[in-house]
């Protein structure tokens, strides 16, 4: 009899009951924010001379938006991913720099960093960018030379495409990550 009364009473439990459904209508209010990634590039003009060295100083004005990454520039002596100060992010800001003894320099205009951030909101971000040094080979500052930025949203950026003929090790996705 407990048998029986416990099946009973664990069938109403679970037997399906018909819900009644109300469809969820988004208002303006209601909808998630809208999250997006972009390229910021950086780009030092050292004139005529070469460029060995710089940092800068990068910060939106507007806008909510998150360090996501960092690259390196197009000139082979700045390939590489240029260094960081952690603590600045807790500011809002990154500080980046880097140098290098290369036998061969850039001059003029070159990118030198690409940032990947993430932008949360409808708000289109405004940067603040300043150059603190670039120093040329013979390790003195360069007064003149000029720092610039360039955005490109990522939906609009041309995908690669992915060669599966020569399969390579893919990092963790935690690898490029700034924290």
């Amino acid at each position: 009899m407990k048998t029986r009364c416990f099946l009973m009473l664990a069938l109403v439990l679970v037997a399906p009951v018909p819900a009644q459904i109300a469809p969820i209508q988004q208002t303006a209010d209601s909808r998630p924010e809208s999250v997006r990634f972009e390229a910021v590039d950086v780009f030092v003009d050292s004139g005529d001379k070469l460029l060995a060295a710089y940092q800068f100083e990068l910060k939106a004005k507007s806008g909510e938006v998150l360090l996501a990454g960092l690259e390196g520039g197009e000139h082979a002596a700045f390939k590489a991913a240029p260094y960081y100060d952690p603590a600045a992010l807790l500011r809002n800001k990154v500080i980046v720099a880097a140098f290098s003894t290369a036998p061969q320099l850039p001059h003029g205009r070159t990118r030198v960093a690409r940032l990947m951030v993430q932008v949360t909101g409808p708000d289109e971000p405004a940067y603040d960018a300043k150059l603190s040094v670039a120093g040329s080979t013979d390790g003195k500052p360069m007064s003149d030379a000029k720092l610039s930025i360039a955005t490109e949203r990522a939906d609009t950026a041309t995908q690669p495409t992915l060669d599966t003929s020569n399969p390579v090790r893919t990092p963790n996705a935690s690898e490029g990550v700034i924290r």
